[in-house]
């Protein structure tokens, strides 16, 4: 039996659809009438539970096209300030949200948190590899840690290019946070025989924006920024099972998972914390499991 301190299900269905929907921690405790310690925790369940849930669910993808991004984000404090931050914990500072997405199911196939480096790189595109079906277009940004990377990890089983903007040189622009003008790209095939017509990135760029709009951790120039990595790799879990099993995509009026063909039916709020609450039932049994053993 779980314990009677536990929050309906009705209240722990509002607190995630509030946190996925871009409230934060303390606009979520203050509506739902909660302690924040209380959606904290809800938080990390929900997180942990589905990242499991997405490790398991999202294999054998049958995608024919792949784009990927990273998107910049932080913990605690900018990079240039960690040094000065007071008790600033690890993980602080640059955090880079590295997504890998199927442009015709929207599918959001494999994430990765970690920094810009290739050792990063190299992990995300591993766990990307892993959970595809066949060869597939692979089309990245210009970010040099991709080339080795994808080498390491596909090999010669895919057909790869990078989309590289080329942005005009400006000497103090508009404003401290303008971003440099775009002014064209050009195209690179690294491997195998990508087709010209579909090396695009705009799909992945496009989920770029849905992340800030739909995280308030990922809402720039405000103090809604994480303060630890645990609880915005947390925060991701929760958003990309959301992303792709709950949320019907207006492309094709059906969720990401369905639409790849993963699963026939939408999953619920109600559902994930039917699973939260079944790992933690779990969690118990196996406690006294071993306290009988001790005995």
């Amino acid at each position: 039996m779980l314990g009677m301190n536990k929050l309906p299900v009705l209240k722990r269905v509002q607190i995630l659809s509030m946190l996925v929907e871009g409230s934060s921690l303390r606009s979520t405790s203050r509506v739902c009438g909660v302690s924040i310690n209380t959606v904290t925790k809800l938080l990390v369940d929900a997180g942990t539970v589905c990242a499991a849930y997405h490790d398991k669910m999202v294999r054998k993808v049958d995608a024919k096209r792949i784009q990927a991004d990273e998107i910049w984000s932080f913990c605690y404090a900018k990079e240039r300030n960690v040094k000065t931050a007071k008790a600033a914990p690890d993980g602080s500072g640059s955090v880079w949200t590295w997504t890998a997405i199927d442009p015709d199911s929207k599918l959001m196939v494999s994430w990765w948190v970690g920094d810009r480096s290739s050792a990063t790189g190299f992990n995300f595109l591993d766990d990307l590899q892993s959970r595809l079906a066949d060869r597939v277009q692979l089309t990245t940004d210009g970010h040099g840690a991709y080339l080795e990377a994808v080498d390491f990890t596909f090999g010669e089983n895919v057909d790869f290019a990078q989309l590289i903007k080329i942005y005009k040189e400006t000497k103090g622009g508009a404003g401290r946070y303008s971003p440099a003008e775009c002014t064209g790209t050009k195209t690179k095939v690294v491997s195998g025989n990508p087709n010209a017509d579909h090396i695009s990135t705009s799909h992945a760029e496009r989920q770029n924006l849905t992340m800030r709009m739909s995280m308030r951790r990922f809402t720039r120039l405000t103090n809604a920024f994480s303060k630890k990595f645990e609880n915005h790799c947390h925060s991701l879990a929760l958003y990309f099972v959301f992303y792709n099993w709950m949320r019907k995509h207006k492309a094709h009026g059906k969720t990401p998972a369905m639409a790849a063909g993963l699963t026939d039916k939408a999953l619920t709020m109600a559902d994930l914390v039917e699973i939260i609450d079944a790992r933690e039932m779990r969690v118990i049994q196996g406690k006294r499991h071993a306290i009988l053993y001790e005995r």
